[in-house]
């Protein structure tokens, strides 16, 4: 601002000289000098005062020429901040000072009508730069608006993933972990209520802790593992389904050793599979159904301990898969044993959440004195 009115009050100070040249000094050159002289003052004003310091300007512009140039600069002020009705009125305002001072401060060298028509043609076209300055304004702080959207927006996005991220990892670390570490509860559960057994027995009870605790630990590192990966596969896996430690992810073909496990633990399972072509089933989906069996498994053991688990499998490509885990409902009687395992509640939940994302759904409830888990998956042809 302050080079503005030093440019200003320099072109005033040439106005004020060029009357000096033109008629010698008196009274009329005094008064011009303090014309321009205010109209140099007033120019701060602009700032808070825009409208009321442009029209001032406009009068001290129709006493003297000495303040035209601040008057056009306080048209152009009020033009790049207010709305154009207002700043056609101050530049009305000003085209009227102009016009009276050519009355009776005519100028010599043009006619009245012309000098007219140059000071209406400058004050609109002081009027349409105004407007363009405020639209270029405006145009800036939408873009500055936009740009700090799209920045709290892609903050918003980065928590979103954060938290499926998150979402994410509980889920992985249940499939992977909730299984092993059940298997271990069974087995330590057997330790702690048959310490008569015979010493073989417990030795190799112990064993199986051990290599199940180790287990465990490989498949924890496994997941990680798999989570840092930079793969775009809903299970964190390639095309080769394998994770990030060179491991293959489990499928349909896994689930007999599944079992099998499942039995050395003392569970009573029966694998009944009519799948038709195993092989064809895609990797994922097979991933998906070796978790929803595991987790039947897992569930059966932590809740219905010694009771017999039914697992049967039905599919074909071209139709879907079908998976069926029931198992009676704990009652104490023949057959239970051994404490329940606590779980947390949300392993279902999260499995639900998968099949649906398989394209499949997954339903599960307690009826007719048995829990059942029952998921369909789709099996394209």
């Amino acid at each position: 601002m302050a080079g503005v009115i030093a440019a200003v009050g320099a072109l005033a100070a040439l106005t004020v000289w060029g009357r000096f040249e033109a008629q010698g000094a008196g009274p009329p050159l005094a008064a011009d000098a303090a014309a321009g002289a205010a109209g140099c003052a007033l120019l701060p004003v602009l700032r808070r005062h825009p409208v009321g310091a442009a029209l001032a300007l406009a009068v001290l512009a129709a006493l003297s020429p000495a303040a035209t140039p601040p008057a056009t600069l306080g048209a152009l002020w009020v033009a790049g901040r207010r709305r154009f009705p207002v700043a056609a009125a101050v530049a009305a305002a000003g085209v009227a000072a102009h016009a009276v001072q050519g009355l009776w401060r005519p100028n010599g060298g043009i006619s009245y009508g012309w000098w007219l028509a140059l000071m209406a043609v400058a004050y609109g076209a002081l009027v349409g730069w105004g407007a363009l300055l405020r639209a270029r304004r405006a145009l800036l702080a939408s873009l500055r608006e936009r740009a700090a959207r799209a920045e709290a927006e892609q903050g918003r996005r980065v928590a979103e993933a954060r938290a499926l991220e998150r979402a994410r990892i509980a889920r992985e670390m249940h499939d992977v972990l909730a299984h092993r570490l059940s298997l271990l509860a069974t087995y330590a559960g057997a330790l702690e209520y048959r310490p008569d057994a015979p010493p073989e027995r417990l030795a190799r009870a112990a064993g199986v802790v051990r290599d199940g605790a180790h287990q465990a630990l490989e498949e924890l590192r496994e997941v990680i593992l798999l989570l840092r990966a930079d793969d775009g596969d809903e299970d964190g896996t390639g095309d080769g389904g394998e994770v990030a430690g060179g491991r293959p992810q489990p499928v349909l073909a896994d689930l007999p050793r599944l079992v099998e496990e499942s039995r050395d633990a003392g569970g009573r399972v029966r694998l009944s599979d009519r799948v038709v072509d195993p092989g064809a089933l895609p990797p994922a989906a097979g991933r998906t159904a070796y978790r929803v069996v595991q987790e039947g498994l897992t569930n059966a053991r932590k809740h219905a301990a010694g009771l017999p688990v039914r697992v049967a499998l039905e599919g074909r490509p071209g139709a879907r898969l079908v998976i069926d885990i029931s198992n009676p409902l704990p009652g104490g009687g023949p057959g239970a044993r051994g404490p329940a395992v606590p779980g947390s509640g949300t392993g279902l939940v999260g499995l639900t959440e998968r099949v649906r994302l398989a394209g499949g759904s997954l339903d599960h409830g307690a009826a007719a004195g048995e829990f059942r888990l029952r998921a369909w998956l789709p099996w394209p042809a």
